[in-house]
């Protein structure tokens, strides 16, 4: 019987694949050029740093977003493990996070003062939450429909596409919506377009998406019964020092939204300087995706995530070191290079370990453990760098990039050439 479901879900795959390799694709497009506008270390610290006028006010609206994400990955991942289907699921948290997108535009548009900050706080935390929910959501689906040596030229050419539209729409907002605050408030139009854009890829998916049955699937059960079973996932030697590996570099992580901020400190922040940081940082994410995706497909992730972590360490490395606008422009480059990698590989790795019906809870399990990590984190980070600078910051976050690459080199093998773990 299980070879059969097996047999019917490939078929199904096969005979629907290009229609929905075409869907993900605008989906993903789409998506991915308003998530980047929201996403990319440059305009929302910008917002929050012109809001509060502090760094620790920058870091604690990050945290609110990670918090968010900590929140609801396990509950999603009991939610859709034991279905047959988990489209419309995908389709309903993935609607309530682009609301949240449009409650940023609104509330900067028709708030101001103590009220204006609370509101866009709380449109933060609940952000993260349906982000966290639709990840494990959408890689879920994304695993159904897209063979394995297909996924990563879908998403790298996705991302390419998605990533030049942003790397232009950033450049264009920082220069022209925000500078010349469009409709009154450059930064609420910013977000309106994103809402927009994200909204049309959704509307792209729901439409176009032939989702086959789960071959396999577990029984349903409470969601405290399946966490006690968490330690199973562990039974995976690679997958554990994985989730090693990501926690390291989701400390890195926790310097993204202090960059900007640094290199306003030493260039001047203004919007011309919002949009000229996220055309590189954009664009340097998007062409490198060009050459991850493939690379992917045919020699495991493992290895672009190794290159993407180097390339972190050099970007950190070059930040720190430089005050002038050379070298603090090379520093995006290499940290979109390495950030791009890094999405890609650590997403479509998880998806390799184990079994196939136990995707759901290994995808919950990291992005939880990652949202832990990038919700304490910012606040903490944002505190150091109004007592003691940004250097003391940039060398952890260096340290953290050093030890996850250590790591996942001796530690960890390519899932896709290892016989399978017991």
């Amino acid at each position: 019987m299980q070879q059969r479901a097996m047999a019917d879900h490939a078929r199904f795959v096969d005979e629907n694949l290009k229609r929905n390799y075409r869907a993900n694709f605008i989906h993903g497009v789409l998506g991915m050029t308003g998530f980047r506008l929201i996403y990319a270390p440059t305009i929302i610290p910008a917002y929050l740093l012109l809001l509060t006028g502090s760094t620790a006010a920058v870091g604690l609206g990050s945290a609110l977003l990670q918090l968010g994400a900590t929140i609801s990955p396990i509950a999603s991942g009991a939610r859709i493990e034991h279905r047959s289907h988990i489209l419309p699921y995908a389709i309903r948290v993935g609607s309530m996070m682009r609301l949240m997108i449009l409650g940023l535009a609104l509330t900067g548009y028709f708030l101001t003062g103590n009220v204006l900050l609370f509101a866009t706080f709380a449109c933060f935390l609940m952000l993260g939450f349906f982000t966290g929910a639709q990840r494990v959501a959408f890689q879920m689906l994304m695993s159904k429909l897209i063979p394995i040596r297909q996924r990563g030229r879908l998403q790298g050419y996705r991302n390419f596409a998605g990533g030049l539209i942003a790397a232009v729409l950033a450049w264009a907002a920082g220069n022209y919506l925000i500078a010349d605050e469009w409709l009154g408030n450059g930064y609420a139009t910013t977000f309106l377009f994103a809402f927009l854009l994200t909204s049309a890829g959704l509307i792209v998916l729901k439409t176009m998406i032939r989702e086959p049955a789960a071959p396999a699937s577990r029984p349903q059960m409470p969601m405290r019964e399946r966490i006690r079973q968490f330690p199973e996932l562990l039974h995976d030697r690679d997958f554990a020092w994985f989730l090693v590996v990501q926690c390291f570099a989701t400390m890195a992580r926790v310097g993204a939204p202090f960059w900007t901020i640094y290199a306003g400190t030493q260039l001047g922040l203004d919007g011309a300087l919002i949009g000229g940081l996220s055309f590189v940082f954009l664009g340097s994410d998007t062409v490198s995706n060009i050459f991850w995706g493939p690379l992917g497909d045919r020699w495991g992730f493992k290895i672009i995530y190794v290159f993407a972590l180097a390339s972190s360490i050099l970007g950190v490395t070059t930040l720190i070191i430089g005050n002038s606008a050379v070298p603090i422009y090379a520093a995006f480059v290499l940290l979109g290079v390495g950030g791009s990698g890094w999405m890609l590989a650590s997403t479509t790795m998880v998806l390799e370990f184990g079994n196939v019906e136990d995707i759901p809870m290994r995808l919950a399990f990291v992005t939880t453990l990652e949202g832990v990590i990038a919700a304490t984190g910012p606040v903490l980070a944002g505190v150091l760098v109004a007592t003691s600078g940004f250097k003391p910051l940039f060398a952890i976050v260096l340290a953290a990039v050093v030890a996850a690459l250590i790591f996942l080199i001796w530690k960890v093998r390519e899932p896709r050439h290892r016989e399978p773990a017991i």
